[in-house]
């Protein structure tokens, strides 16, 4: 990705840049932006063009953001670009302007793509996006273990674990800590002072005969330190909250 501006800083008069579109040399990606020799786009690249179509100090933020850092599947619609004033348009063709004031301590570079930092890119993102797709987001953030310094979580790394967090808050089930350390192992829910644990079973995460091995090792030492565990599948929580909730506190008691 090349921008006007670095075209003629280099020598190129506007007639040459011109020339350059007509032989296919140069593709207008936006105004001003042009990819180098072809115009099949990555995801990257439109990043790119759209970060530098917006000029001195933008970042990809929201949506766009998300995707940079992996928290979402990149999308093929408008882009989301964060420019540091408050000034000008809204839209342009294939791009979404949010225009606000940006600190650099909230950008930083990913892939040399300008963009702003995952916590200020999840700030941005739950003000215009579904909260479902927003709470994903948070999620993978926190699998990610990224820097979320001043954003509230509840520290769930998955749909099924965050539906059996509500489900101990609707059950008025004491509260557990979430994703707990003990010794090696990571666990899903911890009651420490009942020694109870709580591993949730989504097919995503605990397929194949690998994940059922490693369950079963865990479970094993986990029980030998005198833990109770209990497993529940994502559909259980989604079906029968009711009997889930009332094991758990059985095993509380």
């Amino acid at each position: 990705m090349v921008t006007l501006s670095q075209l003629l800083h280099v020598g190129l008069s506007p007639e040459a840049v011109k020339r350059r579109v007509r032989a296919g040399r140069l593709h207008r990606i936006h105004r001003g932006v042009y990819a180098v020799g072809h115009s099949g786009l990555s995801h990257r690249g439109r990043w790119m063009a759209a970060v530098l179509a917006g000029g001195p100090r933008t970042a990809l933020g929201h949506r766009a953001g998300a995707e940079l850092w992996e928290l979402l599947e990149p999308s093929h619609g408008d882009i989301d670009i964060t420019v540091p004033n408050t000034n000008g348009r809204a839209t342009r063709l294939g791009l979404r302007i949010h225009r606000s004031h940006l600190p650099q301590n909230e950008t930083t570079l990913r892939h040399r793509i300008r963009v702003t930092t995952p916590a200020r890119t999840l700030v941005d993102l739950k003000r215009t996006v579904p909260p479902e797709t927003y709470h994903r987001a948070l999620r993978q953030a926190e699998y990610k273990n990224m820097d979320l310094a001043g954003l509230h979580t509840d520290g769930t790394r998955s749909d099924p674990e965050a539906d059996f967090l509500r489900l101990c808050r609707r059950h008025r089930l004491p509260p557990p800590g979430v994703n707990q350390r003990i010794g090696s192992w990571t666990v899903d829910f911890l009651w420490r002072s009942q020694r109870l644990v709580v591993e949730v079973d989504a097919w995503s995460t605990h397929r194949g005969s690998q994940a059922f091995e490693d369950d079963h090792e865990r479970d094993m030492d986990l029980r030998a330190q005198g833990f109770t565990v209990l497993r529940f599948t994502a559909r259980q929580i989604r079906t029968d909250s009711a009997g889930v909730a009332a094991a758990v506190r059985s095993a509380l008691s």
